[in-house]
C-alpha cells in the first residue's frame, strides 16, 4: 500500500486525503460552503456577477406551495425540477414534454402531475438533500445541449467539469451520460469523463467505470479529438468563479445550451479526482506551479492564459505528470 501510494505521488496524482488536507481544508474556509452547496444562493451570486445561468422559473420551498405547482408549471412544456442541495444528479427530475395531462420525462416514461407533486414533496423533506436537511425545488430552464454531443451522449446533458485554484483553471473533462448512468452525467453512476486539453479545449481519450476508452459505448462513437465550442470563453467563467465564491479549490460545472452558449450549472467545494484518470495526469505538478505563481496571477486574464501556457496537452509540465 505504502509503495503504491508513493508511486501515485511521484506521478503527480492527488490523492483524497491531500485534497482534503493540503487543498479543500486549506484554501476553502467552511464558512463559504454554503455559497456552493445550496444551488439557489449560487444561482444567485452567478447571476448578480453577470454569469450566464439556466432561467429559473420558480421555486417551492414549503410543503404548501406544493398545491400551487400545477399553475407555476403551466406555461411551461419542457423544465428541470432540482434539489437545492443535491448532490450527484440526485433527485433531478428532467421533463422534455407532455401529452395531455401527462409529462414526459428524459427516460421517456410518463409521469403525473401527482407524481411531479410527491416527487418536490420529497425534495422538500430532505430526501435528496446534503445530511438529509429539509430543502428547496429549483424548477428551471431545460438545457438543449450543443450539437457536437449529439453522437456521443445518451439521453441526458453532458456537462463540462472544470477544476479552479486560486483563480486558474487547471485541469477539465467533459462528462458524456451513458444507459449505465441513466443519462446523468456522473462518473460514479457510470457516465464517461473525457479529458480536456486545456490549450486547444480539445477532448483526450477518457474514463469509464475507471477503464480507460476512446468510444462511447452506446453510440460507439470516438470520444477523442473533439472540439469544445466557446472554449474560451468556459475557461474564462470558471476562473471568474473565484472572485464569486472566495474558495480557493473548486469544481465548476457549466454546459453548453445550443442557443444560449455556456452556462453555469453548479460549483463544488469538494470535486472528484477522476478528472485525473480521464486525463491521464496528475493534478499536484499543475497545483505547484499556481501556488508559485499566485502572486504574479492577479488578473483574469493572466490566470487564463498561464492556464493554456502551462497545462495544455503537449506542455511539459503536463507531460511530466505522464511520463513520471
Amino acid at each position: 500500500m505504502f509503495s503504491l501510494r508513493k508511486a501515485l505521488a511521484n506521478h503527480g496524482v492527488l490523492g483524497l486525503n491531500h485534497r482534503n488536507a493540503g487543498y479543500t481544508l486549506w484554501h476553502n474556509p467552511r464558512h463559504l460552503f454554503p455559497l456552493v452547496d445550496d444551488k439557489l444562493t449560487t444561482k444567485r451570486l452567478a447571476e448578480e456577477a453577470g454569469l450566464a445561468v439556466p432561467m429559473l422559473y420558480g421555486v417551492v420551498e414549503i410543503e404548501r406551495q406544493v398545491r400551487g405547482l400545477a399553475a407555476l408549471l403551466k406555461p411551461y412544456d419542457d423544465f428541470v425540477i432540482k434539489p437545492a442541495q443535491g448532490s450527484g444528479g440526485d433527485g433531478i427530475v428532467v421533463i422534455t414534454g407532455r401529452r395531455t395531462h401527462r409529462y414526459r420525462k428524459a427516460s421517456g416514461q410518463f409521469t403525473t402531475q401527482a407524481g411531479i407533486d410527491h416527487h418536490v414533496s420529497n425534495i422538500l423533506s430532505g430526501l435528496y438533500s446534503l445530511g438529509g436537511h429539509p430543502d428547496k425545488a429549483l424548477i428551471e430552464y431545460r438545457v438543449k445541449f450543443d450539437p457536437v454531443f449529439e453522437k456521443i451522449s445518451f439521453q441526458g446533458i453532458p456537462d463540462i467539469r472544470i477544476i479552479v485554484f486560486l483563480g486558474v483553471p487547471v485541469m477539465a473533462m467533459v462528462r458524456l451520460p451513458t444507459r449505465m448512468s441513466d443519462g446523468k452525467a456522473n462518473l460514479h453512476q457510470g457516465a464517461i469523463g473525457a479529458g480536456i486539453d486545456l490549450a486547444t479545449g480539445r477532448t483526450l481519450s477518457g474514463v469509464w467505470k475507471n477503464e480507460i476508452v476512446k468510444e462511447h459505448p452506446d453510440t460507439e462513437q470516438s470520444i477523442t479529438n473533439i472540439q469544445i465550442p466557446h472554449w474560451e470563453t468556459l475557461l474564462h467563467q470558471s476562473a471568474q468563479c473565484y472572485e464569486l465564491t472566495g474558495l480557493g479549490y473548486q469544481g465548476v460545472d457549466l454546459v453548453l445550451d445550443k442557443n444560449q452558449g455556456p452556462l453555469i450549472l453548479e460549483l463544488n467545494a469538494r470535486p472528484g479526482l477522476n478528472i485525473q484518470i480521464a486525463n491521464q495526469a496528475g493534478l499536484l505538478p499543475r497545483l505547484h506551479m499556481v501556488e508559485q505563481e499566485s502572486k504574479n496571477l492577479v488578473k483574469l486574464e493572466d490566470r487564463v492564459a498561464f492556464a493554456t501556457q502551462h497545462f495544455g496537452a503537449s506542455s511539459k509540465e503536463s507531460q511530466s505528470a505522464v511520463d513520471g
